[in-house]
């Protein structure tokens, strides 16, 4: 199937998806009024299987192939960008396989469903006891942490020898301290996350983006590229709303000056022919890498640095020519994309946040062209 097509009988059907999105658009100001995805949507996140997406048919997952969750992402995240960004996180079990294997069997126990978010900075000293570690502190940038079961907090041990570890812990016992105050992405409730004296076993710990425990073909995949991806697609839904949206009101009045409508106008029809172009080209070299990577998994092996270095490049550069195309669009409509009440206001804060994360970051440009000329990168990069 196209990369430009998501098969949603793969996703509840088209009699369950598309109603989905509709209701997701319906909803928007009252996810970015309360900060957080309704609990209601995370359940139908449930039922589409957000959640089981990555997960191995072995633990009772659907085993999804990283183009066919990007896709449903991307697909969310035209509907609402923080409710794709907040999907985007049934990527877990791609962090949570590197606990071990016993563990890994506890997380999905009882349902394949499960919902995890996490916090991993400022690192926090915890003091190593007996069988495990004493954590305190507090986290920030909880992403979907409102509708989670399980949250994940990043820790240092106080040994002075151990690696950075990810300390899982039951929702009870974090305080959420809502205070996800920012321009765009606001109904991801990515609230501070406070932990106060708990005691964390050794084997609910795991290194992020450590080596797998349990084995499936998506656990072969590169899983910080992963999860650079699944949060860089959201600006391509963006993206695709914002072209849509513009296009859509070529059908309308004329200016209030009156100029002839948008799609009447030279400079429009060539910005929004530029930003067609910008974000298929994109788009296209951001799936083909996806593709690329994922068919060496398929034939048994992993994908080679240098494929992991495309993959890394197409999902920067995914997200920095969509924001592109965006303000294109948001820049042709005049005034009247300038009110908080049009979405493509609310299109461009979304598509600014997701400009601003580290994964996204001119670092990432400087690894992929160190690595084009045989240095190496910056360690994490692969």
């Amino acid at each position: 199937m196209p990369s430009n097509q998501i098969d949603k009988s793969l996703w509840g059907g088209e009699e369950v998806f598309t109603p989905l999105l509709a209701e997701i658009r319906a909803r928007r100001q009252e996810f970015e009024e309360q900060k957080h995805i309704s609990p209601d949507i995370i359940e139908s996140f449930k039922a589409i299987g957000v959640y089981r997406a990555m997960l191995p048919r072995a633990l009772g997952g659907d085993e999804r192939s990283p183009m066919q969750f990007l896709q449903m992402v991307e697909a969310l995240a035209a509907a609402d960008g923080s409710a794709g960004w907040v999907a985007s996180f049934g990527m877990n079990p791609v962090y949570l396989a590197a606990l071990p294997a016993e563990t890994v069997e506890q997380v999905w126990a009882h349902s394949p469903d499960v919902v995890f978010a996490g916090g991993i900075f400022p690192l926090q000293k915890a003091r190593r006891v007996d069988g495990g570690f004493i954590v305190n502190g507090r986290w920030s940038f909880g992403s979907g942490c409102m509708g989670a079961s399980l949250i994940g907090v990043g820790i240092q041990p106080d040994d002075g020898e151990s690696l950075p570890l990810m300390a899982v812990l039951p929702r009870e016992q974090v305080r959420i301290e809502p205070n996800w105050d920012v321009v765009g992405m606001v109904g991801t409730g990515s609230h501070d996350l406070v932990v106060e004296e708990v005691f964390v076993p050794e084997a609910w710990t795991f290194v992020r983006g450590g080596k797998p425990t349990v084995d499936a073909p998506i656990f072969r995949y590169p899983s910080l590229a992963f999860a650079a991806q699944v949060l860089s697609v959201t600006t391509a839904g963006l993206a695709r709303e914002a072209l849509d949206v513009v296009q859509a009101m070529a059908a309308g009045r004329k200016s209030v000056t009156g100029a002839p409508n948008l799609g009447e106008r030279e400079y429009v029809q060539i910005e929004i022919a530029r930003a067609e172009a910008k974000v298929r080209s994109a788009r296209a070299f951001f799936y083909e890498a996806t593709e690329d990577a994922w068919n060496a998994v398929i034939a048994g092996g992993t994908p080679s640095d240098a494929q992991t270095n495309l993959v890394r490049l197409a999902t920067t550069n995914l997200t920095h020519e969509c924001a592109a195309a965006i303000r294109a669009a948001y820049e042709v409509t005049g005034m009247t994309g300038a009110y908080n009440g049009h979405p493509l206001s609310r299109i461009v804060r979304d598509s600014m946040m997701c400009t601003q994360h580290a994964f996204m970051g001119a670092v990432t440009l400087k690894n992929a062209g160190a690595m084009f000329f045989g240095h190496k990168p910056l360690p994490g990069y692969l």
